[in-house]
């Protein structure tokens, strides 16, 4: 643990309120702030204390009443001495204990400094410091338990633990090319097999949840599709609540993409209105399918909306066809139930082979089937509510995938009985991916990319 020059920023939010605390890290920041402060000596005061006072200008006059937090080195966020002051939410104020602090030898945070010295100081590894940033940004019960299980060790802290095993054999497999013309053999082939084996295992479920992942931190764009009076915009505006999209009879009224925002089980769904699929009528409504077209490549689900009342079995089989040919994610959702019998419902879905959630989106009936049905067709449940680790950054997803892709080589290798030094490049690699994924290998330019992306406060 080592401290730093003095650090200073404000770690609220900015803007006016009641409070704003200003956080100061680093070596002399007790000492530094003591000086500004009226009330007890900080200096002579234990950890994890709070002291009311008063800062003052350099005339002595008062800035504000405040009340000074003191956390001493390494029993706080960054293990170096830290002092938050938290003082009344005046903007003025607050530039007015940023310029004193200054004026005592305190440098104003760049962004995620804070979070950096912690990470440097050893108090967490990499994911786990970037989970800070996700933790901050959570919107949604889902990234929110996504976040801390990352930022309680989540999968780092077993991946850290299977690579200095790797390394370990990569040293005996080293050694190995001193005694190139001695033919001998320090790292049991079988035994370095296995580890291999045993860290893919470990990383192919995480590679797999990067998908579920992604759309946990960014929401899941789920387009509405179908032909033109099915109903989307209707059924928009029903999950909505508000009349977010026009309603008409007309055919093609919606001719551009519609977007909002839903939470359904802690998942936050992109729900996106679209123009009705069908041969266009004009050059403005030809743009408008166009961009359907181009939403449903994007979408992670894909929400085909039929009429059930006035639909015809052959069109619409050939429209699922056409859903299923895009591999996408979807469901099949039958608008206006309450005119049809159940016998037509029956029929349908035996020719289409699967189920079909019945809505009215006009009635407003049987919505809440259909957002249990979009909940589980994302599949995030399992994994968010257990607490099980899920990969929502895509700097840990291309790590985990390199290591991956080292591995397979490398077990290839084996099979192909290749020299030492083949296989030690493939080891290598693996090593560097992992290392660089929880930050046992790092660089500057890497350290100031990621942590660039915090606020300035964290």
């Amino acid at each position: 643990m080592y401290q730093l020059e003095p650090i200073a920023a404000l770690a609220t939010a900015p803007g006016i309120g009641a409070i704003a605390v200003v956080r100061v890290s680093g070596e002399g920041a007790i000492e530094l702030t003591n000086r500004l402060f009226r009330g007890k000596d900080l200096t002579q005061q234990t950890s994890h204390t709070a002291h009311f006072g008063t800062l003052r200008n350099e005339d002595g006059s008062i800035i504000d009443e405040v009340l000074a937090t003191v956390f001493r080195a390494p029993k706080s966020f960054t293990k170096e001495d830290v002092v938050e002051i938290s003082c009344h939410g005046s903007e003025f104020i607050i530039q007015q204990i940023l310029r004193r602090l200054m004026q005592e030898g305190v440098r104003l945070a760049r962004p995620g400094e804070f979070t950096q010295r912690a990470f440097l100081n050893g108090q967490f590894d990499l994911v786990q410091a970037e989970a800070v940033a996700d933790l901050i940004a959570s919107d949604s019960d889902a990234s929110h338990r996504a976040a801390l299980t990352q930022l309680r060790g989540g999968f780092s802290k077993q991946l850290k633990e299977l690579r200095q095993q790797l390394i370990d054999f990569v040293a005996l497999v080293e050694l190995e090319l001193d005694f190139g013309e001695e033919d001998v053999e320090f790292a049991h082939r079988d035994r370095l097999r296995q580890l291999m084996l045993d860290i893919r295992r470990v990383l192919h479920p995480l590679i797999e949840s990067f998908s579920t992942g992604n759309a946990i931190k960014n929401g899941v764009p789920t387009v509405i599709v179908g032909k033109p009076n099915a109903g989307k915009s209707t059924l928009l505006n029903a999950l909505l609540n508000e009349e977010k999209a026009i309603v008409s009879d007309i055919p093609g009224t919606t001719r551009d993409v519609i977007e909002d925002e839903l939470f359904i089980d802690g998942i936050r769904f992109r729900l996106i209105d679209t123009a009705g699929l069908r041969q266009a009528t004009d050059r403005i409504e030809a743009i408008g399918i166009e961009r359907t077209q181009q939403k449903m490549r994007d979408a992670s689900l894909v929400v085909y909306l039929f009429d059930a009342k006035n639909v015809k079995a052959d069109e619409l089989q050939t429209a699922v066809d056409e859903v299923r040919a895009s591999r996408k994610p979807y469901l099949l959702v039958g608008n206006k139930l309450d005119a049809i019998t159940d016998t037509t419902r029956e029929s349908l879905e035996t020719m289409l082979g699967e189920s079909v959630v019945w809505i009215s989106a006009a009635n407003q009936t049987h919505l809440d089937e259909l957002k249990a049905a979009l909940s589980a067709r994302v599949r995030t449940d399992a994994a968010v509510q257990t607490g099980s680790a899920v990969v929502t950054n895509s700097r840990h997803y291309n790590h985990l995938t390199g290591t991956d892709e080292a591995l397979a080589r490398a077990i290839h290798g084996l099979d192909t009985s290749v020299t030492p030094d083949w296989l030690a490049m493939d080891l290598r690699v693996a090593l560097q991916h992992l290392g660089e994924l929880t930050g046992e290998i790092t660089t500057d330019d890497l350290l100031d990319s990621i942590f660039s992306k915090f606020c300035i406060g964290k």
